[in-house]
């Protein structure tokens, strides 16, 4: 599949899902898949896990159980350690990356065929979080905060932010 492909049908599935509220999203993420994309596999879908963000005042702390919160709470960890990268720039590259699910592995690139599939929000491997772990969040790769907030760490030490990630990284 070529790269203009992928970003086609990345940009689709992003467009797709913007507009799609809590438990829709994780099946419109799968509907939207081109066959061959089973790069985020869902092993486990949570209706707790919603794509839309909340309202109330859990929402604007960044303690929400959904991923507008997990993002905010990535934000203020990263600031408090001096990690670039934005709101937009995160949620682009999860959306991308997983369609919003924690849960999503990869089970068939190149790194799963080796035994280290990727996972979690931002599709990372177990030795880069291992090696970008961020101190004060869980060590899990698939706790959503821990994932990215060490895929964030990572992307700066190798782009410079996570908001000049625009592909698989």
């Amino acid at each position: 599949m070529t790269m203009t492909t992928r970003t086609r049908i990345a940009r689709l599935r992003t467009l797709g899902l913007t507009g799609l509220a809590t438990t829709g999203a994780a099946a419109a993420a799968l509907t939207l898949m081109p066959a061959n994309a089973q790069a985020a596999e869902l092993t486990q879908v949570h209706t707790s896990t919603a794509v839309t963000a909340s309202s109330g005042d859990s929402s604007r702390t960044g303690s929400a159980n959904n991923l507008d919160g997990w993002i905010k709470q990535s934000l203020q960890i990263m600031k408090s350690k001096g990690i670039p990268g934005s709101y937009e720039g995160l949620k682009r590259n999860i959306m991308r990356e997983s369609g919003g699910n924690p849960s999503a592995q990869n089970n068939w690139d190149v790194n799963a065929q080796k035994g280290t599939p990727s996972k979690g929000l931002l599709q990372v491997i177990d030795p880069t979080f291992n090696a970008y772990h961020v101190a004060g969040t869980a060590r899990s790769v698939t706790d959503p905060v821990a994932n990215i907030t060490a895929a964030a760490n990572y992307a700066a030490h190798r782009y410079g932010s996570i908001d000049n990630v625009n592909s698989a990284y």
